[in-house]
């Protein structure tokens, strides 16, 4: 087992890492975010990721979702879970909860969410788009550090950068989602196909705009250094605590989702995908 963590807004860091490595990486999809780095904690391995670039210099449409996701299986990383800043569309979940989110919506236009293509199809199951063993790790995190949570719940992925509109936001609360972000979907599709368990904390900074006022960055960036703290607590915890499900099937997600006759896939595509479908392959 080995830990990934794609930090969000404010979270750009993981103190408390020991035996520390900074590694710059290329892969077939480009270079990721930035450098990953390396380390332990809890007597576990963990590669940690800012998706918006130290500094934060990357536009939610920007990141190189596939690379990122890449770099992690190249690693060695075999449970991934994305910390995401989120505009709260559901009254109870005020800012400053947690939301650990099982079903996403996609608003987005023209993000790459698979690495497949280029002569190779393949359809995999994703109803259930999160890892329930690794959600019920963080849901034990959480509740080990105290802070208020809500287990379940759709977030919209959203284009961005700009938040949404009052009519947008109201769309939204009538399907029922409970949370709004730009970032978390991609990864988790790119997660599936890498064969990766894949867990989501959402980090609720303000009520969006359905709440009669406007978001403002101040209030978001106020609401978000609160939380920041409250997930390395919680991160921290489920390096001490969790214990991975062998039964899990997301390691071979892939096993039986290719559908071009293999004979014909270009060898250059096999090459460039060797990492995630070699295998089968």
């Amino acid at each position: 087992m080995k830990f990934g963590v794609i930090g969000g807004s404010g979270l750009y860091a993981m103190e408390g890492l020991e035996e520390v490595q900074e590694l710059e990486m290329d892969t077939p999809f480009g270079k990721p975010s930035d450098k990953l780095i390396s380390g332990k904690m809890a007597g576990k391995e963990i590669v940690f990721l800012p998706r918006h670039g130290r500094g934060h210099r990357l536009l939610p449409s920007e990141i190189p979702f596939r690379a990122n996701i890449w770099a992690m299986k190249k690693l060695g990383v075999t449970h991934l879970v994305s910390v995401s800043a989120v505009g709260s569309l559901k009254e109870e979940i005020a800012p400053g909860h947690i939301v650990i989110p099982d079903q996403f919506f996609d608003r987005t236009k023209d993000r790459p969410s698979t690495f497949l293509g280029e002569g190779v199809v393949g359809h995999l199951q994703f109803g259930d788009p999160v890892c329930k063993e690794l959600c019920d790790g963080l849901e034990a995190a959480v509740k080990s550090v105290g802070v208020t949570y809500h287990r379940g719940g759709t977030y919209v992925c959203m284009e961005g950068p700009l938040f949404s509109t009052r009519a947008e936001s109201e769309f939204y609360r009538l399907i029922g989602a409970a949370v709004i972000g730009m970032t978390n979907l991609q990864e988790a599709k790119l997660a599936r196909e890498a064969e990766l368990c894949f867990g989501t904390i959402a980090l609720s900074t303000d009520y969006d705009c359905w709440h009669d006022e406007e978001v403002t960055l101040e209030a978001v960036l106020k609401i978000m250094h609160q939380n920041v703290g409250n997930s390395k607590a919680i991160l921290k915890s489920l390096f001490e605590n969790f214990k991975p499900d062998e039964k899990c099937g997301h390691r071979n997600a892939m096993e039986f989702a290719i559908v071009t006759d293999k004979s014909t896939i270009p060898q250059a595509t096999k090459d460039k995908l060797s990492l995630i479908i070699g295998k089968y392959l």
